[in-house]
């Protein structure tokens, strides 16, 4: 599934702690032409960061409940839903919990262990159409697509770390 979008501007990525990343985002109208227009936004700017994997609408200023992933090219990944943004996306179901290392475009420089489902399923609509999809993601892109799932609740990964102990320096740029 490729995002058929209008071209988009690449936009900053804010930092923790701004404000909107600890913010619960909005449900948003997959039709309407601002939100069309973010997702080509949050697109572009997804595909500006090559070692990132995923990216939430709060991550560039936005609090609507919109997400865009790409986890294929990654070397934990076993299932691939392809380029994607999808508009009020929801956890529908989620199992065989693991632990497993994440990093963050917003908290550059840090990453953690954080326990999350190996296997999940996610229902959202496409941006422009409103198209409903249902995503079945397991291993890396399950990880990365419920990593964006709480930006928009407005959590971030280290939100979910156990202690300091489960921190780790970025050692290379292959996280979720």
């Amino acid at each position: 599934m490729r995002c058929r979008l209008p071209e988009g501007t690449v936009r900053e990525v804010l930092g923790a702690p701004h404000p909107i990343l600890s913010l619960a985002a909005e449900p948003v109208d997959p039709l309407d032409p601002d939100v069309v227009a973010a997702a080509a936004d949050l697109l572009a700017t997804l595909r500006h960061e090559p070692s990132t994997t995923g990216l939430a609408a709060p991550q560039i200023g936005l609090s609507w409940r919109l997400i865009a992933f790409d986890a294929g090219l990654h070397p934990r990944s076993r299932s691939w839903a392809g380029e994607l943004v999808v508009v009020n996306p929801r956890l529908t179901s989620a199992s065989h919990w693991d632990d497993g290392r994440e990093g963050c475009a917003s908290i550059p420089g840090l990453t953690a262990d954080v326990r999350r489902a190996s296997r999940i399923t996610v229902r959202g609509h496409l941006p422009g159409t409103g198209e409903p999809v249902t995503i079945e993601a397991d291993a890396f892109e399950a990880r990365c697509i419920q990593h964006q799932l709480d930006h928009l609740d407005g959590l971030l990964f280290l939100d979910r770390v156990p202690g300091v102990l489960s921190l780790h320096r970025r050692l290379h740029s292959c996280d979720a």
